[in-house]
């Protein structure tokens, strides 16, 4: 049974700045909670789970057996940030990145992007595509809500996410490719290995004073008879992931 500050402290991790304030995060659902029990790079700090799922998982939970918290299907429902709650729910500690990583290989730059199903989705694309990090612009939203973590579907577990001004994350890449809507083809563009790939606001793109850092802007063309104004963020950064793994090869 939770106690009333283990109520406050999990209803409180849905709110961004307790989430800052406590450095933690929470995790749901069977498959998610699985990655994460299983994984040695994002601290495990407490887990609470139904009784049948604690009964399908005691192989999984040995290890954990302290962290675990036997609840209802009804107090499951009054902690969860999802509207038809899975079952179990994990809390998890933010991964330190240490401060002089420097990762390698093409990567993902997003200038602030605010849909968390976006960031997730991308932060998923660049588990696929074997990216080494993903740069945020401060101003993108909080890359642990709950809804970047479930669209993610995992990947935020691997992907060291960091936040960093433009300026500064380019300074380690001579190749800056930006997504713009009057850039050069992707088509007539050739991506290096190693490449920082720029991805602007949903609405408004790369903001102007972001661009001075880009050394290629590029586009990816639509067809002469399409009636689409723009790409969705997470499918550009898809397209241009794929191409930037063919154009180096």
């Amino acid at each position: 049974m939770l106690s009333a500050s283990q109520l406050k402290f999990l209803t409180a991790l849905q709110v961004k700045k307790y989430r800052q304030k406590y450095l933690k995060f929470t995790v749901e659902g069977s498959k998610m909670v699985a990655e994460l029990l299983q994984q040695d790079r994002v601290p495990v700090d407490a887990i609470y789970g139904v009784e049948r799922w604690a009964a399908e998982n005691t192989d999984l939970l040995k290890p954990h057996y302290q962290k675990f918290n036997l609840i209802t299907e009804k107090e499951l429902s009054r902690i969860s940030a999802q509207t038809t709650p899975n079952a179990v729910m994990a809390v998890a500690g933010m991964p330190v990145i240490a401060p002089d990583f420097k990762p390698e290989g093409t990567v993902f730059y997003l200038d602030g992007i605010r849909d968390p199903g976006n960031l997730g989705t991308i932060i998923r694309i660049a588990d696929w595509f074997g990216m080494p990090a993903v740069y945020c612009s401060a101003d993108c939203v909080d890359h642990f809500s709950p809804k970047v973590v479930q669209s993610s579907m995992g990947s935020v577990l691997r992907v060291p996410l960091l936040e960093r001004s433009l300026e500064e994350a380019a300074q380690a890449y001579t190749a800056v490719f930006g997504a713009v809507m009057d850039g050069t083809s992707i088509y007539e563009s050739v991506i290096p290995e190693a490449a920082m790939l720029v991805i602007g606001n949903e609405s408004s793109g790369i903001r102007s004073e972001a661009e001075r850092f880009l050394t290629h802007r590029i586009t990816i063309p639509r067809s002469a008879d399409s009636q689409a104004e723009s790409l969705n963020a997470s499918v550009a950064a898809g397209i241009l992931a794929a191409f930037s793994k063919q154009s180096s090869r």
